[in-house]
């Protein structure tokens, strides 16, 4: 496909996924031909699409970025998941080369100390392993809500991703935290521990704390930055953060 017909086929899907549910969105999105991943981070919007494609049978490969820094609970998760669904979760892990680089620049917890350090940790630990798991693919499918936080309100149901040249979509950009409980009852969902412990969102277990009462489900990532949009990268243009090619290691 060329560039434009992939602009032409994700806002195709955007306007299309408005009247399906869930497992009729995800065989859409296996239809189109192509390569189709799924980038699980475990967390319960991430269930949700995991059943899903389990549940439709839609052609899609389940991937997830072992960073090396997970949770516990994350990572027993993904034993549990695939045993629930009889399906394999594809991981992907950091290069230790990088690694090695980037603990000789910063330290090994330096992305307590700058958002560039950080910034140049989640590079290492979660864009790199990412770039191996979409390489070749046509599809990227997410777990994006419009509700997860400010800087994703307007998030749509499927877009061109000019960087990565490719499809992404996200399933679940119109669902409340309400319709993910629901489907996890209703589909018994394995999800993991944390969310009963105050962790709405998780990621590394050096970076995620569980939140306040009141604060926004995204608040506890990387708590000790001010910027209220902070993101890691996944989901944001690399030209958009703090100096993030192999030179800032």
């Amino acid at each position: 496909m060329t560039s434009q017909s992939r602009i032409e086929a994700a806002a195709a899907l955007d306007a299309a996924f408005a009247t399906l549910d869930l497992q009729a969105r995800l065989r859409l999105v296996a239809t189109l031909g192509g390569r189709a991943v799924f980038t699980t981070s475990l967390g319960i919007e991430d269930q949700v699409i995991t059943a899903g494609i389990a549940l439709s049978g839609a052609e899609i490969e389940v991937s997830t970025l072992d960073t090396g820094r997970l949770f516990k609970e994350t990572a027993d998760l993904i034993g549990e998941t695939e045993e629930r669904f009889g399906i394999t979760i594809r991981r992907f892990h950091p290069v230790q080369d990088d690694i090695d680089a980037y603990a000789a620049k910063y330290g090994l917890n330096g992305f307590y100390e700058s958002v560039e350090a950080r910034h140049a940790c989640c590079h290492v630990r979660k864009l790199v392993p990412l770039a191996m798991a979409l390489q070749g693919a046509a599809i990227w499918v997410t777990g994006l809500r419009r509700g997860q936080s400010g800087n994703r309100a307007t998030t749509p149901f499927a877009e061109y991703d000019a960087e990565r040249q490719l499809i992404k979509v996200n399933p679940l950009a119109d669902w409340s935290l309400e319709d993910i409980s629901a489907y996890v009852e209703k589909e018994a969902v394995p999800t993991n521990p944390l969310h009963k412990r105050g962790y709405p969102s998780i990621g590394c277990e050096p970076c995620t704390r569980a939140i306040k009462p009141g604060e926004p489900e995204r608040a506890g990532r990387w708590w000790w930055e001010n910027d209220e949009k902070r993101e890691c990268g996944l989901h944001v243009p690399e030209a958009a953060l703090p100096s993030l090619n192999s030179s800032a290691l």
